[in-house]
């Protein structure tokens, strides 16, 4: 059975920096591809940074340079670290795995980024 569990969000000034954590299980992490999206209210979801199975990252340009995606292999687990936030940045932030070998997509629960002064 496939979970992805996400934890790290919060409440943050402008500024401020945050973690997020994925922690995945039932299928094989390293043949997977794994991403970070987030939902504003009222907008639609959108990817904000993705690690492939080789190591490659990509990142929405809003975020580049200000995000960045990692894995703990040992860990089954995928991170997202987040700097210089900025209060556009407010959103539940899901993680979301594709799963070669099943050939689809799950989604984690959620967790809420809040970035105010």
């Amino acid at each position: 059975q496939v979970q992805l569990v996400e934890s790290g969000g919060g409440l943050v000034q402008p500024g401020g920096s945050l973690r997020l954590s994925c922690a995945a299980s039932g299928f094989t992490f390293t043949s997977s591809t794994m991403s970070w999206y987030r939902q504003a209210p009222g907008k639609q979801r959108e990817m904000v940074a993705r690690i492939f199975s080789g190591g490659d990252t990509i990142y929405a340009d809003s975020v580049k340079g200000r995000f960045t995606i990692s894995r703990d292999v040992a860990k089954n687990t995928v991170y997202l670290q987040m700097s210089s936030l900025k209060p556009e940045d407010t959103a539940v932030y899901y993680c979301k795995a594709y799963v070669f070998s099943y050939a689809r997509d799950y989604w984690g629960q959620g967790t809420q980024v809040t970035v105010s002064s």
